[in-house]
């Protein structure tokens, strides 16, 4: 592939992952005649519906795809954008959506507070027996040369929610633990949503994952000494390719 086909489909990639939803991909591949690669790949549309991370990935994959086989195709996408966008300014975005939230919660206080790029915020039970699990998210973290804290962790105001929102406010990304099914857990993964997080599940048994996040790929792992290693080792690796 030359320079810039490669730039073209880059540049392609940012203004689909902006704009385009599911009636876009249905009118691109009926136009194109790839309508059973797009439907026929087995995260792209899933991860739009779902808004999750790995969306831009997905359409990266699907527009090489089809370039590889008709580079011609990708003028149909330039021409739907141009037509259905016109004169919209296009930006580098993990989101399937430009939208943006404005809330004023009256629970939490929300102070100017930067997101910190490396920082990675862990929501999980404050028992002994998850002290194995929280040193395997830190070796984890410090091996994709991220930093990590948990909320006894820090001690910045007179409540601990306070805390817990600030430190999810400033993370780039949650670890989320559902082992046992822990209401605060639970209550911190919904914020950690709502702020528009990058959120990693985590948890020794799938029944313990609240239905309407079972949609999600969840890292399961066992609490022995080979489970502990063998989540390290995977929760690095998604952590690197995020």
């Amino acid at each position: 592939m030359d320079n810039e086909l490669a730039k073209r489909i880059l540049e392609l990639r940012e203004q689909i992952v902006a704009h385009f939803d599911a009636g876009d991909w249905e009118e691109v591949g009926l136009l194109t005649g790839f309508t059973n690669l797009i439907d026929g790949h087995p995260r792209l549309l899933r991860s739009l519906h779902w808004g999750d991370e790995d969306y831009a990935g997905n359409v990266l994959i699907v527009l090489r795809q089809i370039a590889g086989q008709d580079p011609s195709a990708l003028n149909h996408f330039e021409n739907l954008l141009n037509k259905k966008y016109p004169g919209e300014s296009h930006y580098i975005s993990a989101k399937p959506s430009p939208k943006k939230l404005t809330f004023a919660p009256h629970v939490f206080e929300v102070s100017e507070i930067t997101v910190e790029a490396d920082l990675v915020a862990v929501m999980m039970p404050f028992r002994a027996e998850f002290d194995g699990v929280y040193d395997s998210i830190k070796g984890a973290c410090s091996d994709a040369r991220l930093r990590c804290l948990r909320a006894d962790d820090i001690w910045e105001t007179s409540t601990i929610i306070q805390d817990i929102f600030n430190l999810i406010l400033k993370a780039r990304v949650v670890v989320v633990d559902f082992t046992g099914k822990n209401p605060n857990v639970m209550y911190e993964t919904g914020i950690a949503h709502t702020l528009g997080k990058l959120v990693v599940p985590i948890s020794q048994s799938l029944d313990d994952v609240p239905f309407d996040m079972s949609h999600h790929r969840v890292l399961k792992y066992l609490s022995n000494a080979e489970g502990l290693a063998e989540l390290k080792s995977k929760l690095s690796s998604k952590l690197m390719q995020l």
